[in-house]
């Protein structure tokens, strides 16, 4: 647990949201009602949701032919999946996405509300639902995540959403785009929950770490230069010895 506490605390991410969290608290205090509970909850499930989609979508898209962008995602994503362990990739490159999504996310949803419910409770109730609700669920996120990779004593809790979220890594990166524990049944709602046969047949233990990728592409051995990676593919000879 203190290991793990000690990564999160060093997120930068995490650290530039906790002043919003506060306020939300402060807004939840100052002007509660039971409707802020619900707003609470949406806030919690629509993370869920985000997170899910992010992780499939955004991070395990189509590799840029571009070098510049695609070094934007190796540093996102593709770096963490060939440095499973490091703690340097555990997050994005961007520290300051998630509070700039959580602020877009916030005009927009205030936007909607506001002609119904007037401009003060229009932004009061998104405001807690994402600065509470969304932040806490996205902080369990790194919470899971952060846990399921360092390799420190688990009890039945963690040992959970290690098996979860390591095969995702280790057998079929296709699959268990969730990552925070509970949340199966929208990879099973998605189609994309993990398969023991399915998952042996994709299998290409050349490509596995390099999200299905020649592990020599041009594009990975630039981008691993450029954030001073030091990966040694495994040779193709050595996989069929």
């Amino acid at each position: 647990m203190i290991p793990t506490l000690r990564v999160l605390i060093h997120m930068g991410s995490l650290q530039r949201l906790f002043p919003f969290w506060l306020l939300g608290i402060g807004l939840l205090v100052a002007y509660f009602t039971p409707l802020l509970l619900v707003a609470i909850a949406y806030g919690i499930v629509m993370q869920f949701f985000v997170e899910y989609a992010m992780h499939r979508f955004l991070l395990h898209r189509e590799p840029p032919t571009q070098q510049s962008v695609f070094n934007d995602l190796y540093r996102g994503h593709i770096g963490h999946h060939e440095k499973p362990n490091d703690p340097e990739f555990f997050t994005g490159g961007d520290g300051w996405y998630a509070l700039k999504f959580g602020l877009v996310s916030l005009v927009l949803h205030g936007a909607v509300l506001s002609p119904f419910v007037g401009l003060g409770k229009g932004f009061l109730y998104p405001a807690v639902a994402i600065f509470v609700g969304s932040i806490s669920a996205y902080t369990f996120y790194e919470f899971c995540h952060t846990l399921a990779h360092l390799n420190v004593p688990k009890g039945w809790f963690g040992q959970r959403v290690t098996q979860s979220h390591l095969k995702h890594h280790f057998n079929d990166h296709d699959t268990t785009f969730h990552v925070s524990f509970g949340m199966a049944w929208i990879d099973r709602l998605f189609g994309t929950k993990y398969d023991r046969a399915e998952a042996r047949d994709r299998y290409d233990p050349h490509t596995i770490l390099s999200l299905g990728m020649d592990p020599e592409d041009l594009r990975l051995v630039t981008a691993r230069k450029t954030y001073g990676v030091n990966f040694t593919p495994r040779s193709k000879a050595a996989d069929r010895s």
